[in-house]
């Protein structure tokens, strides 16, 4: 039970920093503006001194094989949770507008602005170089596939450009950028000055509040009022927070995952949809406020989820 109590009251502090930034917003202290900050901030700058600080002090050089190996299932565990949304979207006979938006929205998780945050505060940053071996799987989904359902389901034409420009890009992202550096820094056996890793840790411990007062001035730019059980929303609240997790438990028992990666993995598959969805379904003309009462309703169902879960885990 003490596994459980942890989790209420890790969530109950994550709810408490989300309602921060709804009450920003309510404020008018928060607009647009601001929202753009929080996001670049937390993405190019808080994220990858967290991967630095994360990596460099709970990973040594034996383990990054291993680690590699582990990617293998949590893709795995992604590519059958897309697959099974593809298939109830399809059963749903959800129109072109939606059917784009619904798969990544059930199949893919909010890895950055609510499971690195909550991961820290239910198991520590020992667990950032697990979230980090998730967020990578989770990245290659969200910069291909969900980019091409999106565009697809949209009435303004994309950009263009092919998958390699696409994975390209997607090398790019300071995220990613800041992982390959911890990871050569590990196979090389160097370790930055100790004045870089304090400013590294400074920053990174920026990423939980600024990360949470984001996801809550979301909500606020939604309406609370306008949230509602949209076709197909009842059956993407399922996928994506009670049977994502059970086929990530699921692959990471077939490929002898255990311990805290385990863990670690079926809290991240259990997450809320990517923020990022509904920004790019408003860019490319698909259904927005669709994916946006998507994105928080399963927000708010994390809430109940994740305490349930973390008592089953434990």
């Amino acid at each position: 039970m003490a596994e459980f109590f942890n989790a209420v009251s890790a969530v109950f502090l994550l709810f408490s920093l989300m309602a921060v930034g709804y009450f920003l917003g309510v404020s008018g202290w928060m607009g647009g503006g601001e929202k753009k900050f929080l996001s670049r901030f937390v993405v190019n700058i808080a994220v990858p001194c967290n991967c630095l600080v994360g990596l460099l002090n709970n990973l040594k050089h034996e383990d990054l094989a291993r680690a590699g190996q582990m990617m293998v299932f949590t893709v795995g565990g992604i590519v059958l949770t897309l697959a099974l949304s593809a298939l109830a979207a399809t059963l749903l006979q959800l129109p072109r507008s939606r059917w784009g938006v619904f798969v990544p929205m059930a199949g893919l998780s909010n890895v950055l602005f609510v499971g690195l945050p909550l991961c820290t505060q239910l198991f520590g940053e020992v667990c950032v170089p697990y979230v980090m071996v998730y967020y990578l799987s989770n990245t290659i989904f969200t910069q291909s596939l969900a980019v091409v359902l999106i565009e697809r389901a949209g009435s303004q034409p994309g950009k263009g450009g092919s998958l390699a420009h696409r994975m390209l890009d997607m090398l790019r992202k300071p995220p990613i950028v800041g992982m390959a550096v911890s990871i050569v820094l590990l196979v090389l056996g160097l370790r930055p000055p100790e004045l870089v890793m304090r400013f590294a840790s400074q920053i990174s411990g920026s990423v939980t509040p600024l990360a949470l007062i984001y996801c809550g001035y979301i909500v606020y730019e939604v309406g609370l009022k306008n949230l509602r059980f949209l076709r197909g929303m009842p059956t993407m609240l399922i996928i994506r927070l009670i049977i994502s997790p059970l086929i990530c438990a699921a692959f990471c028992t077939l490929g002898g995952v255990s311990g805290l990666a385990m863990r670690v993995f079926i809290v991240e598959s259990a997450l809320p949809v990517v923020s990022q969805i509904t920004v790019m379904a408003g860019a490319y003309g698909a259904d927005e406020e669709y994916a946006a009462t998507g994105a928080c309703l399963s927000m708010l169902g994390c809430f109940l989820t994740i305490p349930v879960l973390m008592l089953i885990l434990s």
